[in-house]
């Protein structure tokens, strides 16, 4: 089975895809930082909440631009940093201000809607803006060309395929029925600034205490001149997904649910035609070939402990490879589903990730074969 470095050679971008909690923050973390360690120019981004990627890389905080992650971080843990590594957090109402900027006609109507009170309401709900604007920012970074490779670690989500669909579900809002009633030259919008002065809509605003229609009729003639500008946008950032230099990387746990909706998530990709690299299964428990016999494990154990601690220990022990019986069953089920994909096994670890120690004990797993893996597990090192 590949190493990640193998699955990624070639390509120029990686997006980490699952639904939530599954671990696709430390997984992109990791990753990035296995790639700048190797020799490239690597930026991460993210959408996260609990900021645990700023954490980790040991910064502390992560704004809507590229930060450069000290390399002497890596010195401390005895890695060599060979390339360079950046990290971000993404800021989906900064990264929607900056769509504006570059869509709208002239100054005036920039102004016009980023001082509008219902675009500050809206810009960060707007269709999914969280998730487009992940991938708008991912875009506009590939566009620099400032970086070697770019890892995006998608929002975190209860449906994986939401990611997915974002650019179709702006497109549509844009495209709406509704939206075009509003934005057309005689419509909605231009009826509701033309009757604003109506002793009616004097009254709301006195009830109110704003001029609501006013403001609403404002935005949609100002956002009617950027339509297309973000209807081609959108396009372009779903090429930019279809395109072979970007690979997606699905992150899934051991257990039944998640491995089944990798499963889904696999084949809603393949359907459409998107680059699937393979499968990262984090927090899997490995077997062991040590004899679980009555007379195996427990005997060992009580030369150096007590009769009723070498049971409890040795009790623990099968629960252990219980688990790791399962576990094995789903990777394995999960390995026949995707055919050919390569399935990364990332151990359980004794304890949470927090640091960049911690992102290079995965690292160690990302970066080594199947056999490599195996034999690193066996002899506990991560």
């Amino acid at each position: 089975m590949q190493s990640v470095d193998q699955i990624l050679a070639g390509r120029r971008i990686c997006i980490c895809a699952g639904s939530g909690g599954v671990g696709k923050t430390t997984t992109s973390a990791a990753l990035a930082a296995g790639l700048a360690a190797r020799g490239q120019r690597v930026a991460v981004l993210t959408i996260d909440p609990a900021k645990r990627l700023a954490d980790s890389l040991g910064l502390e905080e992560l704004g809507n631009e590229p930060r450069r992650v000290d390399p002497r971080l890596f010195e401390h843990a005895e890695i060599e940093m060979r390339g360079e590594l950046w990290a971000m957090m993404l800021d989906a109402k900064a990264t929607f201000d900056e769509l504006v900027r570059k869509h709208a006609p002239d100054e005036e109507t920039r102004d016009r809607i980023l001082q509008n009170r219902i675009y500050r309401q809206i810009s960060n709900a707007l269709a999914g803006s969280q998730e487009y604007m992940a991938m708008e920012k991912l875009f506009e970074i590939h566009q620099e060309g400032s970086f070697d490779f770019l890892v995006l670690d998608t929002p975190p989500s209860r449906n994986a395929l939401d990611f997915l669909d974002a650019p179709r579900r702006l497109t549509q809002f844009i495209e709406g029925r509704g939206m075009q009633m509003f934005m057309k030259p005689t419509g909605l919008a231009t009826k509701v600034v033309g009757r604003g002065s109506s002793m009616a809509f004097s009254v709301l605003k006195r009830v109110v205490g704003i001029d609501l229609l006013a403001d609403l009729g404002e935005f949609f003639q100002a956002f009617s001149g950027m339509v297309d500008g973000f209807r081609e946008r959108a396009k372009r950032v779903n090429e930019l997904l279809a395109d072979p230099a970007t690979s997606f990387m699905i992150v899934c746990g051991p257990q039944g649910e998640p491995i089944e909706e990798a499963v889904y998530f696999h084949r809603k990709l393949v359907e459409a035609e998107l680059p699937v690299g393979g499968v990262i299964v984090n927090k899997v428990h490995y077997e062991t070939e040590a004899d679980l016999s009555e007379n195996g494990v427990e005997e060992d154990l009580r030369g150096p402990l007590d009769g009723d601690l070498a049971a409890r220990v040795a009790s623990n022990f099968r629960d252990y490879q219980a688990l790791a019986k399962r576990d094995a069953r789903n990777v394995e089920h999960l390995a026949r589903e995707l055919q050919a994909k390569a399935v990364i096994r990332i151990p359980y670890m004794d304890e949470d990730i927090h640091d960049l120690a911690g992102l290079l004990k995965i690292d160690r797993y990302l970066f080594a074969t199947e056999a490599e893996r195996m034999e690193l597990a066996a002899s506990g090192t991560a």
